[in-house]
């Protein structure tokens, strides 16, 4: 049977196999989801079996566990390890939900829930990949899988579990679908990915909300030190402030930025999508430079003071940020962690006290384009989209990545299959139905491909 055959022939049971993940709220920020947590492991241990692994099993972490399996033909044939994640952002704002986040529709040729695309239904389209090559007859490589429940917070546990089993996780080469493409018209693969710091900081003033009529212009409002602070961390011209920072900013060549710029990109229709008049960024670069090749800073949340219905003339004692730097290659991010910690200290006026807490963070990553799963993944995606993907550096993250390079010795494709309009991390998560079957294609077809 056919690659295009099989998948025809099993498109409902595909849908509904990824829809019984979906309805688990698999939401590792949650302490309240940790039952979720183990009840989409063993969901997943259910598919690998399914799906034609020989070994499937939950294994132990410090946090949320992780999930193996594998399928193994020979010690002498090449291995893929295969990468996704099973937990997903929580859902709220959920009154800006058009359908339960955790109850998948089809509306409109696409699925619309949280996990849809990222990451339970990149994941399933390489579990489903990997299952149709293997009834076509097409896979002649071991595969190992490895899914955690922690991406989304920072995949804490997942460095330490690869050092106690890099034996276990050995392999030629990591294959990951959690990344996305130019567009629904311009298939791509990643060839780089950015890092990432984050923080969440403390300024405290007072010893209790005071009244702001017999306080006010007399004692600091931590709120607006905060405000102050957060905002001198970038000038006007979009570049970060803090000292030291770009000491080890990659210089990007010509020729890649040429590269860059022949990627077709409409600022209007970008503008359009996400509902901005114009853009704002680090001046010097174009939009698609500052948003992959080019680091940035970003309040994430901030919050303070009374927040409920009405008014209370309060002056707050405490305020509080999440904030975040996405690196670009060769940006260490416990460096800059120090570099952005050591800064607020310094620059933080007398009249308040402030804590900042790193929480998590990671390496960027660049894949060479002249590898052979690369090359593979390249020809793969070329027959399930009619079109030659083009090579791109995307601005998101996945710390875990970096680290698989240094504990693993692996290099890692990215192969993606999202979209920007799936709104990933945002109500309203959704996936292209058309593009859920040929991710499975291009997956199915790299095992033909690929010869290690």
């Amino acid at each position: 049977m056919s690659v295009k055959s099989y998948i025809e022939s099993n498109k409902e049971r595909f849908i509904n196999e990824l829809f019984s993940l979906i309805r688990i709220p698999s939401v590792s920020a949650k302490q309240e989801n940790r039952p979720d947590m183990l009840a989409c492991a063993d969901r997943w241990v259910e598919l690998l079996f399914s799906s034609g692994a020989d070994k499937a099993i939950v294994m132990p972490t410090e946090g949320n566990p992780v999930v193996y399996g594998e399928k193994i033909f020979s010690e002498e044939a090449p291995t893929v390890l295969i990468y996704g994640h099973y937990d997903v952002m929580p859902a709220e704002p959920m009154e800006l939900w058009k359908s339960n986040p955790f109850e998948p529709e089809i509306r409109e040729e696409r699925i619309w829930a949280r996990g849809a695309d990222d990451d339970k239904g990149q994941s399933m389209m390489q579990v489903k990949g990997f299952e149709t090559a293997l009834k076509s007859g097409l896979l002649n490589c071991n595969v190992k899988f490895v899914f955690e429940g922690e991406e989304e917070i920072g995949s804490t546990n997942l460095a330490a579990f690869c050092e106690a089993h890099k034996e276990l996780l050995k392999a030629d080469v990591i294959l990951v679908s959690d990344t996305s493409m130019v567009s629904a018209d311009v298939p791509s693969l990643t060839t780089g990915l950015r890092g990432l710091a984050y923080w969440q900081i403390e300024v405290t003033g007072p010893n209790r909300d005071l009244h702001s009529g017999h306080f006010g212009g007399a004692v600091a409002n931590p709120v607006n030190v905060l405000c102050r602070l957060i905002a001198d961390i970038t000038d006007s011209d979009g570049r970060i402030t803090i000292p030291g920072f770009y000491d080890d900013v990659e210089a990007v060549s010509d020729t890649e930025r040429q590269m860059i710029a022949q990627i077709p990109f409409d600022e209007e229709i970008y503008m359009e999508a996400i509902g901005v008049d114009s853009l704002f960024g680090e001046k010097g670069y174009s939009t698609l430079e500052r948003n992959s090749i080019r680091p940035s800073f970003d309040v994430c949340g901030i919050w303070g003071g009374y927040t409920g219905e009405g008014s209370k003339t309060v002056l707050p004692s405490k305020a509080f940020a999440k904030v975040s730097c996405r690196l670009v290659p060769h940006q260490n991010h416990a460096k800059i962690s120090k570099l952005f910690k050591d800064y607020l200290n310094s620059v933080a006026p007398a009249y308040v006290k402030i804590d900042v807490k790193p929480t998590h963070g990671g390496e960027g990553y660049v894949c060479p384009i002249n590898l052979s799963a690369y090359k593979a993944a390249e020809e793969a995606m070329t027959i399930a989209f009619g079109k030659r993907p083009l090579a791109v550096r995307r601005g998101g993250s996945i710390p875990i990545i970096s680290t698989f390079e240094q504990v693993l010795g692996i290099k890692t494709v990215l192969m993606g299959f999202g979209l920007e309009q799936n709104a990933i991390h945002s109500p309203n998560e959704s996936c292209m139905l058309d593009f859920f079957y040929k991710g499975i294609e291009s997956v199915a077809e790299f095992y033909r491909i690929w010869k290690g």
